[in-house]
């Protein structure tokens, strides 16, 4: 995949992060090199990487060695204290280990605990003037070790392995097809699918400001990469910096979620003129429920390029939605997309008719088979039948096959006998300027049973007092 980007754009940049770029022929070539490392290293079809790295360069390269040599890669949430991180290295079976010099510490500890993981390979992208710190091998000197640049033999296609933890317990790997490598033949049409039915522009510039270890972020920045589409990347989100990154970089397309719409709403009046945003061409937002009011706003400043999607770690991308469909429909995600089958069942397992409320349903159009690593149980209880299969969610399809949310089933809050949705509340109450984030959780109550509690983070310059506290009803 990266030769072909290389004959095509050769010195044309591919990466862009806080620390430097690097052009597709040089991405080629490293990729190559960075093949022929994990096989000296010993990493076989199948095994696992597990990665806990800031949004680098060099995380991104690694990935796409580790996918044309039939390895599967586990993006590791780099807020993860040392327990978290022992956990995901010693369940995912981790035999090698990519850090950088940020986070090194941490995973010392974590390997520590876990002496298994990372047993073949530990690496640590070294950020300047810091040195690689003991127990690592420096990525630089990993690739340097492999002179030979050209095309290596036998690839296959490996691919992600994320961790999810719903609400409760510990997380849980996700995998798809059993974690076996597919034919290396099968990477192409899926990064030029994604592409296309995304609607991004083939030749198109990617901003990454978001984590890649949430699997939205690294789908809307990781397969466009394969398909030959720059990447920019950040390691935080700043609302008036990425303004700043997308004209900069004429980038083309984003993947934002609702809070970084709300920052960026927020932004002085200065700031919001001083954005041209011509070159964006698509904007997809999801992950969470966004304040119909919060995308209307956002439509009226960026204009129709404004798209929403709902997915999942499991189910990939569910159903989509345009600027114009969705003010003709506000608060639905849109129809099924080109991956995902969608349909609504009973409590009883029957199937409901349209306008009726029931548990969402998945079914991947490729065959694509979920399982979750190291747990039969969940993998039989979130499926009806072989193929069909739940993360929880709760809605409902118009007569048009439009999906509408309402909120997870295991979020839903009974009190005095009445269906509470969380979601619904958390869309108001995030539209409110003093309302930076917020979470609605039930609790106890003595006489229904449950009432809803609202955890608000205020944004700066709002002092969290009596008065913006919410009165028990």
């Amino acid at each position: 995949m990266t030769a072909r980007a290389a004959r095509r754009l050769a010195d044309a940049p591919a990466l862009i992060d806080e620390h430097g770029q690097c052009s597709w022929a040089e991405l080629d070539a490293r990729v190559n090199r960075l093949v022929r490392a994990l096989r000296a290293a010993g990493l076989q079809p199948g095994e696992r990487i597990a990665l806990f790295a800031g949004n680098r360069r060099g995380v991104f390269e690694l990935m796409a060695a580790a996918i044309h040599c039939g390895l599967f890669y586990v993006p590791i949430n780099w807020h993860f204290s040392v327990d978290e991180l022992a956990y995901v290295l010693a369940d995912s079976g981790a035999v090698g280990v990519l850090t950088d010099s940020q986070f090194a510490a941490t995973a010392a500890a974590a390997l520590q605990r876990s002496p298994a993981a990372g047993a073949r390979l530990r690496a640590c992208i070294a950020l300047a003037p810091d040195v690689c710190p003991a127990g690592f091998t420096d990525f630089e000197a990993l690739i340097a070790a492999q002179p030979d640049a050209s095309e290596p033999a036998d690839q296959q296609a490996g691919g992600p392995m994320f961790y999810t933890s719903g609400t409760t317990g510990r997380p849980k790997g996700v995998l798809k097809n059993q974690g076996v490598p597919q034919p290396i033949a099968t990477l192409q049409p899926m990064a030029d699918n994604l592409v296309a039915h995304l609607q991004l522009p083939p030749d198109g510039s990617t901003l990454l400001c978001g984590p890649y270890y949430h699997s939205a972020q690294y789908a809307w920045a990781f397969q466009p990469l394969l398909a030959g589409l720059r990447v920019v990347m950040c390691q935080r989100f700043d609302a008036a910096h990425t303004l700043a990154l997308i004209d900069q970089h004429r980038i083309t397309n984003v993947h934002l979620v609702p809070t970084q719409f709300i920052r960026l709403l927020r932004l002085d009046d200065a700031t919001r003129r001083a954005f041209g945003g011509q070159s964006l061409v698509r904007v997809w937002h999801g992950a969470a429920p966004c304040s119909p009011q919060v995308k209307r706003d956002m439509i009226g400043w960026w204009g129709p390029c404004i798209h929403e999607y709902y997915g999942s770690t499991e189910g990939g991308i569910v159903s989509g939605i345009g600027a114009e469909e969705w003010l003709q429909r506000p608060a639905s995600v849109g129809r099924a997309t080109f991956q995902t089958e969608v349909r609504i069942l009973r409590d009883d397992g029957s199937e409901a008719p349209a306008g009726e409320q029931g548990t969402i349903y998945m079914q991947s159009r490729s065959g694509a088979r979920l399982q979750y690593h190291n747990d039969a149980a969940k993998t039989a209880a979130a499926h009806q039948g072989d193929a069909l299969f739940t993360t929880g969610d709760v809605g409902w399809l118009d007569e048009q096959g439009y999906l509408f949310l309402t909120d997870r089933k295991i979020d839903m809050i009974i009190s005095g006998g009445v269906n509470i949705y969380p979601a619904e509340i958390e869309s108001v109450l995030a539209a409110h300027p003093a309302v930076q984030d917020v979470a609605v959780i039930g609790v106890p109550n003595a006489e229904f049973g449950e009432e809803v509690k609202a955890i608000v983070q205020p944004p700066p310059g709002h002092t969290a007092d009596a008065a913006l506290r919410c009165a028990r009803r």
